[in-house]
């Protein structure tokens, strides 16, 4: 959801057609070459330090925001809806880069937000209260108005979801296991393992929801133009060219005053007709940045479907796991042939709804497909560490998580459940 930044006339205000449209859309969405970079978006919910139960106020959420946007912060903050809070990796030459760099900034973050009571709380989803939007934009304000003509699980991920989300070259133009269509394709069926690996959002107002992952669960309620896979027969350009030109358009944006929400209008047809005013280059990379599909293809890979993470550490697993298993040439290949079995698994609906994203957001490494698909990917990502310059501290984290999560079946969102089976919400529970 991080776009916000994007201004009102940024770019080119020239009007297109529509085979301009989709040429820049086609021109735009793989950059290939050899993978040589990667970085990571880290949302977080904030909780009160004493009491994580307690809803905390708008007031010491953006105090907290301000705060923060004064350290010497090499990753970009940045405030989500329900006051979230992101820090968005530079893109780094190697995974210990990336790393290094934003621990280093989480660690001067968590120090300021003790000092007023705060913390950086891993969770998918917000299990113990159920905030409202804080932060106030015309983006915002249309988004919500959009979502909200759908159902309630818009707003329910502008303001109560947080996720860890993989930055990845697309790879290169020619097939092979670093080609950009193999790691297009891998991206689709590896998703799946990776969100029950990582599933960590159980809970609604301290009560199980049936979902181990109930922040994929809520993607895939959301409206389908712009949540759903493009299709998955065509190539990967224009597949995602076809898409972004038949989602409907969230919003028409206005230099002056509130931006008017839409429905029933798609990017095709606002360009066709030119109404309610002719679409500019600026309107249609805007509208790119209103698609919500699990993977987005921005020139790099955007990996979307996993949950936020418990821990100081948590964060580097799905991180370390996700760039091993794609830069890694043996490990991609080990990664393709284990995953590429589960597609006979998905009963030929499009991801996230098919069978295989769901069991995988429902149960997570419950399933036994997807336990062994995740044994032997973590197998896999373990080996190729090394070879990637992983740090100790990477492999550490990769480790304990395996062995705590990965070989026992479970993932993070089973420790909530058991604590909340031991200690109701409401009688003290703390995260």
């Amino acid at each position: 959801m991080s776009d916000e930044s994007i201004a009102y006339g940024e770019g080119s205000t020239r009007t297109v057609n529509v085979d301009e449209a989709e040429a820049l859309v086609r021109g735009i969405c793989f950059k290939t070459g050899p993978p040589r970079r990667l970085g990571v978006e880290l949302e977080w919910l904030v909780h009160d330090l004493n009491d994580p139960t307690r809803p905390v106020e708008p007031a010491r959420l953006a105090s907290a925001a301000g705060r923060l946007r004064k350290l010497p912060l090499r990753s970009p903050v940045t405030v989500e809806p329900g006051g979230q809070i992101e820090f968005s990796s530079r893109p780094a030459g190697s995974l210990t880069a990336c790393v290094e760099e934003v621990a280093a900034d989480l660690a001067l973050a968590r120090a300021e937000l003790r000092d007023i009571g705060l913390f950086l709380s891993g969770y998918g989803k917000e299990p113990w209260t159920h905030p409202g939007r804080v932060v106030v934009t015309r983006r915002y304000d249309a988004m919500e108005v959009f979502y909200n003509s759908w159902n309630e699980a818009g707003s329910t991920i502008m303001c109560r979801t947080a996720s860890v989300q993989v930055c990845l070259d697309a790879g290169h133009e020619e097939p092979g296991p670093l080609g950009f269509g193999r790691r297009w394709r891998l991206a689709h069926l590896l998703g799946a393992v990776l969100n029950a690996a990582f599933a960590n959002s159980p809970l609604h107002r301290g009560r199980p929801t049936g979902w181990r992952s109930t922040r994929q669960a809520t993607y895939a309620r959301m409206d389908p133009g712009r949540t759903l896979a493009p299709a998955e027969d065509l190539e990967p350009r224009a597949a995602w060219t076809e898409y972004a030109l038949d989602a409907e358009v969230m919003f028409v944006r206005r230099e002056e005053g509130p931006w008017e929400p839409r429905r029933g209008l798609p990017l095709r047809e606002w360009l066709r007709t030119g109404e309610p005013r002719p679409a500019t280059v600026g309107d249609v990379l805007y509208h790119l940045t209103t698609l919500f599909p699990p993977i987005r293809p921005r020139g790099h890979l955007e990996l979307r479907m996993i949950d936020a993470q418990p821990g100081d550490d948590g964060w580097m697993v799905p991180l370390a796991v996700t760039v091993a298993l794609f830069d890694d040439p043996t490990a991609a290949e080990t990664a393709y042939r284990t995953v590429k079995a589960l597609a006979d698994t998905t009963g030929g609906e499009p991801t996230p709804r098919n069978a295989l994203w769901r069991r995988a957001a429902r149960y997570g490494l419950a399933d036994p497909e997807l336990h062994a698909a995740a044994v032997a990917c973590f197998a896999a990502a373990r080996e190729a560490l090394p070879r990637l310059g992983a740090s100790p501290r990477i492999l550490a984290a990769v480790d304990g998580f395996t062995a705590r999560y990965v070989a026992r079946g479970r993932c993070p969102a089973d420790d909530l459940l058991d604590l909340v089976a031991e200690r109701p919400v409401g009688s003290g529970v703390r995260s």
